[in-house]
């Protein structure tokens, strides 16, 4: 799910991104910060991000791949930054408990107001215990999901997506999940173009079509050579045309009863919602990269008219063609 609200940053230097390590943080998941961000900054040719890492005492923490680390920072730069970044924790008492370690919650406390919080993975369970989950929507690593639902009944646990942009505060599913996310962050803040250079840097998808349902264990459904992998390629190339279902159930040579189960498996999504995203991106990428008309624009993402384009980019991202077109291409 992304609710994709928040327009470019503009500010003088470069985004400072604080990494907070507690004690247990899965290794992985606190590295991905520092080389997605450190990519967007390399993809634009100039400093888009400062990320720095930090503990709540300034001391080492043990991680869960054997060994402990040493940040450079104390927990003093918590308050000068843009956007708080919580990796997974994954033991403790946090993952049994809604009650937060005192020591953690007053060095939460004093991030500026308006920060910028996402979690990765298991890191929602912090920012839940903390209250910023309360009445949001929200996701975790899909194997613990449940835990999150039960210990925090305020939180709108949402477990078969990726990430869940919530505004001010964004948390994403496990592990590799957090790639997703801060991805998602760079394009929210600079664009498709500096996203896609940065996915292309750290060699991962610019987007990951479906959610973590794909991921799930699950019994394992006899392999065919029938999947709509190659229909949806196909639907990518032929945006600008009508694409209903039985149409695309023939190019995939199945029923529309059969493509629409397995469309669904394999992405996750249904037909419509996944070409209407792709018809949005498409849209996206258009408004952002190139002069031609809103009009010209509505045609070619499949649209048809401004008035559609209007309203399903509206309802991706808060706001009208013109605005997001200004809004991407006004930067320096």
């Amino acid at each position: 799910m992304c609710k994709n609200r928040a327009m470019p940053m503009e500010k003088a230097g470069p985004h400072r991104v604080v990494v907070l390590a507690l004690d247990g943080v899965v290794a992985f998941d606190l590295s991905i910060p520092s080389r997605v961000f450190t990519s967007a900054s390399l993809a634009a040719g100039r400093p888009l991000y400062e990320t720095l890492t930090c503990t709540v005492d300034g001391g080492p923490v043990r991680t869960t791949a054997g060994f402990s680390l040493l940040p450079d920072h104390g927990p003093e730069i918590i308050a000068t930054a843009d956007t708080l970044v919580i990796p997974g924790p994954y033991e403790g008492p946090l993952m049994e408990s809604a009650v937060l370690d005192p020591r953690v919650a007053a060095v939460l406390a004093t991030a500026p107001k308006d920060v910028r919080w996402v979690s990765i993975c298991t890191g929602a369970f912090v920012l839940a215990a903390a209250g910023m989950l309360d009445g949001r929507e929200a996701t975790t690593h899909w194997c613990h999901a449940d835990e999150l639902a039960k210990l925090h009944p305020t939180v709108r646990v949402t477990p078969a997506v990726l990430f869940v942009d919530d505004g001010r505060v964004l948390t994403s599913a496990g592990a590799a999940a957090g790639i997703d996310l801060c991805l998602h962050i760079v394009r929210t803040d600079h664009g498709a173009e500096v996203a896609n250079h940065a996915a292309r840097r750290v060699v991962v998808p610019a987007w990951r079509d479906g959610g973590q349902r794909q991921f799930i264990e699950r019994p394992v459904p006899e392999v065919t050579d029938a999947g709509t992998s190659a229909t949806r390629q196909w639907m990518v190339e032929h945006l600008d045309q009508p694409l209903d279902l039985r149409r695309l159930a023939a190019h995939a040579r199945m029923s529309v009863r059969t493509f629409t189960r397995r469309f669904r498996e394999e992405t996750g999504l249904s037909p419509g919602q996944w070409l209407l995203r792709e018809r949005v991106e498409r849209a996206r990428h258009l408004l952002e990269s190139t002069d031609l008309s809103v009009e010209r624009i509505a045609r070619d993402a499949g649209f048809g008219t401004t008035a559609s384009l209007r309203q399903h980019l509206n309802a991706a991202v808060g706001v009208a063609p013109l605005a997001y077109r200004r809004s991407f291409t006004c930067r320096s």
